[in-house]
């Protein structure tokens, strides 16, 4: 990728993940609106048989209650190939995760329509062709005048902009409030737990998952293993638009949620993922594969380092404890391609396909940045367990 490429992607990431734009639109959604006397609308776009959507609906009749909108549902097919290349796993992940959330928060995992919803073939195509309308792609979608919020995982967006806007009837907690992390204090003697964390270069979900990933297995003493694998573009997967737009404006808002610089982004598809993947491979062999990977997907996600040029690259590593005789021997290795098509092989195997993933020794693998608390939650029991067994 050409400086002049990666100068115009830096533009775009800021203009789109800027805070002073997304208050403007904001604002201007909010003032015709007003000028106007209509309705506060909420889309909310429904997919049948989808176990997040089934959750999503259970919050609705709360969601009318407390909120002055009007929120109207809409019947939708399932994501085509292009957006879910992989739709046997996501389905096998979804039934999965889903319970495992709804346990989580006191809620009924069972399958469930919104009342009067009509899911015919012709409701299917009318609301598969709003959202395609609107922007988006897949099932258990809000949208609210420009913006989207995926199921109960982010609906706690949603009711603070209602909030914001003075749309509630009054004050409450958030109806699915996003889990956060315990921090147990660790069972002693338990022995190290690995945990495998499946990551890539270009994901921003794992830049926002490293810190409190490695935070988790320093505190809980798990060895922490880094699993690298090539971006899902880079192995043939494709990553529409929509989606690109959806995930970097989702990552800009959990990053602020969760305290992290994110935004100026240095996309380092291509040839910039690979040299960053070589350097990891070098640094493990240090001890220090954690603190390049750090370096990289801070720098190409927060600061916006070319990581293509060597004066970038340069600064990656040598923040991160290497030097540039380092660099040079890590570029003349590529060792690193055969790890990382193990690690992808494993990663299926696990019957997962995207990162970040994470498995804890003896549990079932995990995926997504906001499911630390999984983790944690296995590192935990996995302690216990040992615990029981001394």
């Amino acid at each position: 990728m050409s400086a002049l490429s990666v100068a115009v992607g830096r533009r775009i990431a800021r203009t789109l993940t800027s805070p002073a734009l997304r208050e403007v639109s904001r604002g201007g959604h909010d003032w015709r609106r007003r000028l106007s006397g209509r309705e506060a609308v909420v889309h909310y776009f429904h997919q049948p048989g989808d176990p997040y959507s089934a959750l999503a609906a259970g919050l609705l009749p709360a969601l009318r209650s407390r909120y002055r909108i009007r929120l109207e549902t809409h019947a939708v097919p399932p994501p085509d190939a292009a957006a879910a290349p992989d739709a046997l796993r996501l389905a096998a992940w979804a039934a999965f995760d889903a319970a495992r959330l709804a346990q989580r928060l006191g809620m009924s995992p069972r399958i469930a329509l919104p009342e009067g919803l009509a899911t015919d073939a012709a409701a299917l195509r009318r609301g598969g062709a709003l959202r395609a309308k609107l922007g988006h792609y897949q099932g258990a979608m809000f949208s609210f005048e420009g913006e989207w919020y995926w199921g109960v995982d982010r609906l706690h967006y949603l009711e603070s902009r209602l909030q914001a806007l003075g749309l509630a009837r009054e004050a409450a907690a958030p109806l699915a409030p996003p889990p956060s992390l315990r921090w147990e204090t660790p069972v002693p003697g338990t022995g190290r737990p690995q945990l495998d964390f499946f990551c890539s270069l270009r994901s921003p979900y794992t830049w926002l998952a490293v810190p409190r990933v490695r935070r988790l297995a320093a505190h809980y003493g798990a060895e922490l293993r880094l699993r690298m694998v090539l971006p899902m573009v880079m192995r043939g997967l494709p990553v529409p638009w929509p989606k690109r737009r959806y995930i970097l404006l989702d990552a800009k808002r959990e990053a602020e949620r969760l305290g992290l610089p994110f935004g100026d982004v240095a996309d380092p598809v291509g040839a910039p993922v690979e040299r960053g993947l070589a350097l990891v491979h070098h640094a493990e062999q240090q001890g220090r594969g954690i603190e390049v990977a750090e370096s990289f997907l801070r720098g190409v996600f927060a600061e916006g380092i070319d990581a293509g040029s060597d004066r970038g690259l340069a600064r990656i590593a040598t923040r991160a404890g290497l030097d540039a005789a380092d660099v040079r021997s890590a570029l003349a290795d590529t060792g690193w391609r055969g790890i990382a098509e193990a690690n992808r092989v494993e990663m299926l195997a696990q019957g997962l396909w995207g990162v970040p993933s994470f498995r804890v020794e003896g549990c079932a693998a995990v995926w997504g940045q906001d499911r630390l608390w999984m983790v944690e939650d296995d590192l935990i029991a996995h302690a216990k367990t040992q615990e029981g067994e001394t």
